[in-house]
């Protein structure tokens, strides 16, 4: 799969979860006909399950990082299923910000574009108008979204104006060792730590 250009390094990438519109309506499209048909679709099955958990998976990994969310500020940097987009059908920031609200956290978001489809979805979590308003005060911040302006940031910036300097890298944008450097608590995906 990686060496196939519709597929290959553009998209097989850290994340919490696949969304959109196309990807889990053909999944379980498919896991549909088979069954209709006697088969088994165990294996399709199986793709939305693991789907759903890496949502959870990210939730997880914060709360392993703080110890606690209750109580906590927490800032989303990306709400669209994707970057380039402002699309927010079956985006995993959704589960994930519900995940956190109902483990006690203040959430607050930041999206370059997708904010006023994410407000009706996401009543309870503040929309800020930059990152930088984003992370004041925050404990930590989750990259769910990998928008090249995430990835220009000013991370001393960042660091100063943040609360606790945790960053669960959903995406893994940042250079972990670099992280470091600015004094940040940080944690990506499938990097063993």
């Amino acid at each position: 799969m990686g060496t196939d250009e519709r597929i290959g390094p553009r998209f097989l990438l850290a994340g919490p979860g696949f969304g959109g519109s196309c990807f889990p309506k053909d999944v379980k499209a498919l896991a549909y006909m088979a069954a209709e048909k006697g088969r088994h679709p165990q294996l399709l099955h199986a793709v939305m399950e693991i789907n759903d958990d890496r949502r959870g998976m990210a939730v997880r990994r914060l709360k392993e990082m703080l110890g606690s969310l209750q109580g906590k500020t927490v800032g989303l940097l990306g709400l669209s299923f994707k970057p380039n987009t402002d699309d927010m059908r079956d985006a995993p920031v959704i589960t994930v910000a519900n995940r956190l609200l109902a483990a006690g956290a203040k959430v607050k978001a930041y999206d370059p574009v997708a904010m006023d489809f994410a407000r009706p979805q996401l009543p309870s979590v503040e929309m800020a108008p930059d990152p930088y308003s984003l992370a004041e005060g925050c404990d930590a911040l989750m990259i769910i979204t990998e928008w090249n302006e995430f990835k220009q940031l000013d991370l001393e910036r960042l660091r100063k104006i943040m609360r606790q300097p945790y960053i669960f890298d959903g995406r893994n944008i940042y250079d972990p060792e670099e992280m470091k450097e600015y004094g940040f608590h940080y944690r990506g995906v499938g990097r063993g730590y």
